[in-house]
């Protein structure tokens, strides 16, 4: 969206439109909806924009839920805009450390400095891109306490202002094309300026998960988050926002659930032994916050091969951290054998799982020529070095 389509969406008429369309449905018959629109005089520009705006709220609903219906979006804004959620934990985290004033630099569509403002927190937002400020400002509208800047971060003042919080841009739109920025040195703004503002103020900064640990200050907490499966982000705070002691998170968000495994450092690997009866997948925040040892050693277990991230033991356990199977059969590790073995157990749906081994899952489930009204799960992994194929059963 350039700056002409954002002034007439922005208009009485744009906004009067977009408020009036019903819920996106990807299965409706756009063309009859563009030709009935253009019907009613509305300008052809104005309806493409409204309706791209309909689509990306509805695609929002899954981060900011019902303030999507009235929250304006950029694609790549959306794309790398904080969950409600979670920005609700980065807010609660300043909050908590008795900062009352942040400087949100490089806030995007809004998403932080909303949740931030909703707990009543003073905000100084700030972003580069004139569409996407503007988008901000309208937002944020309804919070007193925000006030939008079109500046670059480093050109903010922030005299009174007691803490900073940064999403540096890991996007880039050409040609209406979003593209994900691979080296860090060219997000924006940049790391040195983000983590060198911890000299002046209280910083947090969000990263994706997938960082370069190499980048991650040595004195920093560094927070691996995962919601509902996935993991989202890398927080990294510095200074007071920092917890005493704790330099390696993980933080594993399941519904309305909880749960955060801790330590002063990376984890020592647990030893490494035969698979027993029971294997467990680490959550994908644990393995990134490097605490597979301690998940190990908190529930007897011991890690399948080395430098592999699958636990095992002879008794099962419950954890948030890890999800758990029950090994049911050893299968052959051989492709030939394996498809043999599978059609004489009938099995025609099967889910594969695999760590440790250079396997396409959906190119191998083809050549397996999966037959029957049995389902299946199989692991592909090592075990002490060597290549096994496990039947197993989700716990």
């Amino acid at each position: 969206m350039d700056r002409a389509e954002l002034v007439e969406l922005l208009s009485p008429e744009g906004l009067r439109l977009l408020d009036g369309l019903p819920a996106w449905d990807s299965k409706a018959d756009i063309v009859k909806t563009v030709a009935g629109l253009r019907r009613e005089g509305h300008p052809s520009g104005l309806v493409a924009t409204v309706l791209s705006q309909s689509k990306l709220r509805a695609k929002a609903r899954a981060k900011f839920g019902e303030f999507a219906s009235r929250m304006l979006f950029t694609e790549a804004g959306l794309e790398q805009a904080t969950r409600l959620r979670v920005a609700a934990l980065h807010a609660g985290r300043f909050s908590r450390a008795g900062i009352t004033h942040v400087a949100d630099l490089g806030c995007g569509i809004g998403g932080d400095a909303l949740a931030m403002a909703a707990i009543d927190l003073e905000v100084t937002a700030a972003e580069a891109d004139e569409v996407t400020a503007a988008i901000a400002a309208y937002n944020l509208t309804p919070f007193s306490r925000v006030q939008v800047l079109h500046a670059r971060a480093e050109d903010v003042p922030l005299g009174g202002i007691g803490g900073a919080w940064l999403d540096p841009a890991r996007r880039t739109t050409t040609g209406g094309t979003t593209r994900r920025i691979s080296d860090a040195a060219d997000y924006s703004p940049s790391l040195d300026f983000a983590f060198g503002l911890a000299e002046r103020m209280p910083v947090g900064v969000k990263l994706g998960p997938g960082t370069d640990r190499d980048v991650i200050p040595a004195e920093s907490e560094a927070q691996w988050v995962s919601l509902d499966g996935d993991v989202v982000e890398l927080g990294v705070w510095l200074g007071q926002l920092a917890r005493p002691g704790i330099r390696r998170a993980a933080l594993v968000i399941r519904g309305d659930a909880a749960h955060e495994l801790t330590a002063a450092a990376d984890s020592e690997d647990a030893p490494t032994g035969p698979i027993g009866d029971y294997l467990y997948e680490p959550d994908g925040s644990v393995i990134r916050a490097r605490l597979i040892g301690d998940l190990a050693r908190a529930n007897g277990a011991w890690m399948a091969s080395a430098g592999i991230a699958y636990l095992t033991a002879d008794t099962p356990f419950e954890s948030p951290f890890a999800q758990g199977f029950r090994v049911l059969e050893r299968l052959p590790a051989d492709e030939r054998q394996l498809r043999q073995a599978l059609q004489a157990r009938r099995v025609g749906t099967l889910e594969i799982k695999k760590r440790g081994t250079d396997v396409d899952p959906a190119a191998l489930r083809t050549r397996l020529k999966l037959r029957g009204d049995e389902s299946a799960t199989i692991v592909l992994t090592r075990e002490l070095g060597r290549h096994v194929a496990l039947l197993v059963e989700r716990l």
